[in-house]
């Protein structure tokens, strides 16, 4: 008895992979408009007129495209916005730097050097991982509180020069564990110390982990609404994340109509964040696929 064997016509081959890649294509397509709706919805109401966000059935599109509600949100005189973002750009500035300045250093120390309760240190700060905010959120008041930092900046920013979070310093280290020891017992040779090796040799090598570290710090820290909630009290000290709140009034309790503008300034706080995710994106992905390759 004979078995018949037939193969596939290049025909049929081809027209299963352009059927595989147009499903591929309308999947990635509709949860391309899924995820942009939000977006969308928002840039189209920060163009809108007061009755037309109330409107029902809800209007898509604005009839007249308000572009007026972007210079209105920096003439209020009751919502310094302006004064706002300049708030949140200080504080993420402060916070990145010490993030990536302290966190590099105690990520050299947990790599390159051994001494006597290192792991176990290391085991510690990671295991800050699993503690939400909420735990230390009471103990932390009542030190900037003794401190007489309440209503000030320090709160936002200062703990970020004590090793930058668990969550940097474990980056950092498991970076520097990729690098290879030649390249400091070299520089020893040389006569190099060991802040010399540090600052001149593995730091120049370690941008894609620097850089990953600032964007999620930048991200973080610019998106933060509980700790300028807790700490800060004067509304010209409020950052952006706070500040924006004080659009979202209601006509129905006797407030101002004012969502167009909240769309306006969620816009507005975008910019920043996304213009540098996008140019660090090259980083921020070499970053994080290399952080983890050794343990």
């Amino acid at each position: 008895m004979t078995h018949l064997t037939t193969s596939q016509s290049p025909f049929s081959i081809t027209w299963k992979f352009r059927a595989g890649r147009l499903l591929l294509y309308l999947t990635v397509l509709l949860l391309a408009a899924m995820f942009g709706f939000p977006l969308f919805w928002t840039v189209a109401t920060s163009l809108k007129t007061p009755p037309e966000i109330f409107h029902f059935p809800p209007q898509t599109l604005p009839e007249v495209p308000q572009w007026g509600n972007y210079l209105e949100i920096f003439t209020r005189p009751r919502t310094p916005f302006v004064g706002w973002t300049l708030n949140s750009m200080k504080i993420v500035l402060l916070t990145a730097t010490g993030t990536v300045i302290t966190a590099s250093m105690v990520g050299y120390s947990l790599a390159r050097f051994k001494y006597r309760g290192r792991d176990l240190l290391f085991l510690i700060t990671l295991a800050t991982l699993m503690l939400p905010g909420e735990v230390t959120l009471i103990p932390q008041f009542v030190l900037f509180h003794k401190l007489h930092w309440i209503d000030t900046h320090n709160p936002l920013w200062v703990p970020y020069w004590f090793g930058g979070g668990a969550f940097g310093i474990f980056l950092m280290r498991q970076f520097f564990l990729t690098l290879p020891r030649d390249l400091d017992e070299a520089a020893l040779i040389d006569g190099a110390g060991y802040f010399r090796i540090f600052w001149s040799v593995l730091l120049p090598l370690s941008r894609p982990a620097l850089a990953t570290l600032a964007i999620i710090t930048l991200m973080v820290s610019w998106s933060d609404f509980l700790g300028p909630l807790i700490y800060l009290n004067s509304p010209g000290k409020f950052t952006l994340s706070v500040g924006i709140q004080f659009f979202n009034n209601y006509p129905e309790i006797g407030g101002e109509p004012t969502q167009h503008l909240l769309m306006v300034a969620c816009i507005l706080a975008l910019i920043l964040p996304t213009t540098i995710f996008f140019l660090g994106q090259r980083y921020f992905v070499q970053g994080i696929a290399t952080s983890g390759i050794k343990g």
